[in-house]
């Protein structure tokens, strides 16, 4: 499988959300190539606003492996993820991060701030747990197209 096909699971998670009128985001966990956990932001419905996408399917994945870390998992996520979840999924220990679209207002890239003393050493700011890996920009004009069409449609 490749990770479009993993982000294509993941947009169908983000337009369960979308219907339901909230942010369009969906999150997709796997690990070894079998769907582990799924989740969507819940916030409005949930009354909750660290309900989103990524925080659901980590719970889920935590509770049907019964840990706490993820090291060997994968989360697709079809937007940046902000500061809060970028910080679970430091906790999670997970060993991948792939994600569609940027989020300029909300994501963590937002927040993270250059540090002369660890650029010195060819360090970036790195807002999750140093062994994972990142991939960005799969299928993110899908992910980009479907969060647009939310916002312009409450405005």
């Amino acid at each position: 499988m490749t990770d479009e096909y993993y982000m294509l699971q993941a947009i169908k998670e983000a337009k369960k959300a979308y219907e339901d009128g909230e942010i369009p985001v969906g999150a997709l966990i796997i690990m070894n190539n079998k769907v582990i956990a799924r989740g969507h932001n819940q916030v409005e419905r949930l009354n909750d606003p660290t309900a989103h996408a990524e925080i659901i399917a980590l719970t889920s994945a935590f509770n049907f492996l019964g840990s706490k870390y993820l090291q060997d998992a994968t989360i697709f996520i079809t937007v940046e993820p902000c500061l809060m979840c970028s910080g679970a999924l430091y906790w999670s220990k997970i060993g991948r991060v792939v994600y569609g679209a940027d989020d300029e207002k909300n994501g963590y890239k937002k927040y993270i701030v250059p540090c002369p003393a660890i650029e010195n050493l060819g360090v970036a700011p790195w807002p999750f747990h140093p062994k994972t890996a990142l991939s960005h920009g799969v299928l993110k004009d899908e992910c980009a197209a479907m969060m647009k069409d939310f916002f312009r449609a409450r405005r």
